[in-house]
């Protein structure tokens, strides 16, 4: 063990609880019957999954989330839709605004509907991504006033042009993709703001400073509040180094959505508490 880690700073999910919805809401859906035929980016690579297990993954992580404060909101099944488990491509959520998006996996279209039920609920208001324009949410990495929009296979120029002129007042800053599925397959944000991932999949001539990471799943990180953080078992060393620099790190095992090109960013979209104060914002 690394002496320098606190041994319960890295803990499993469920080890500790928050207040329930004091942070926000955490919008998830479940997975459905038919979550083995999702999009795999290389089909031959493809590998057997076991539903059961991830339905029990997917509990463990939102009670995750639950423990960390937030109050989990479920999305309509789609369960004709074997990716809509992966309800972050659905939708983007700016302060007030929900940007409903247009999957560049034509087959992915039909997962919406829930998600613009589940905005609604919140009182968003509702804009969306429209022909030609592709995007998924998988692709938007929002640190403070700067949104990130990786641009490559599900995410057009002109989806990325659309999405800028909603969300007018923030900078928005296009970065090309290359071997990764989504802009948050390759890097993601701790909570004070700073890049987290893998430089050799995006052009960083856009970005600031990014801390590199050791393992793959160590680029996907969901910030549940200030100093906490939620990530995959699967990153056992980036983990230990960020729990040693002061973070809380909750880690949970979804294998099974990993093995989908899924990671801990893909399964929710948190959308914070406002509040006249000013709420505090997370990077996802």
């Amino acid at each position: 063990m690394n002496p320098l880690v606190n041994p319960r700073a890295v803990s499993p999910a469920g080890s500790a609880s928050a207040p329930p919805g004091g942070a926000g809401t955490a919008l998830v859906r479940a997975p459905g019957p038919r979550l083995a035929d999702g999009i795999v980016a290389r089909p031959g690579r493809r590998r057997r999954i076991d539903v059961a297990l991830a339905a029990r993954q997917h509990t463990a992580y939102t009670t995750a989330l639950a423990a960390a404060g937030w109050r989990i909101g479920a999305v309509a099944p789609a369960d004709d839709h074997p990716d809509a488990v992966f309800v972050e491509d659905a939708l983007v959520v700016c302060g007030d605004l929900a940007v409903l998006g247009r999957s560049g996996a034509a087959r992915r279209r039909g997962e919406i509907a829930g998600a613009e039920r589940a905005a609604h609920e919140l009182g968003l208001r509702i804009e969306r991504i429209k022909d030609p324009g592709t995007l998924d949410g998988g692709d938007v990495l929002q640190v403070g006033d700067t949104v990130y929009v990786g641009h490559g296979a599900r995410t057009n120029e002109e989806g990325i042009c659309q999405l800028a002129h909603l969300i007018g007042g923030r900078k928005v800053v296009p970065v090309d993709t290359r071997g990764c599925l989504h802009l948050k397959s390759a890097i993601t944000a701790l909570p004070d703001g700073t890049l987290i991932g893998l430089p050799d999949l995006v052009d960083t001539s856009v970005l600031p400073c990014m801390r590199v990471v050791p393992e793959g799943a160590g680029a996907h990180v969901v910030v549940l509040g200030p100093e906490h953080v939620l990530m995959s078992a699967s990153a056992p060393r980036t983990a230990a180094t960020l729990a040693a620099d002061g973070l809380r790190v909750t880690t949970v095992d979804i294998g099974e959505f990993e093995a989908l090109d899924g990671c801990v960013t893909c399964l929710s979209v948190l959308v914070p508490r406002r509040a006249p104060a000013g709420p505090w914002l997370p990077a996802h």
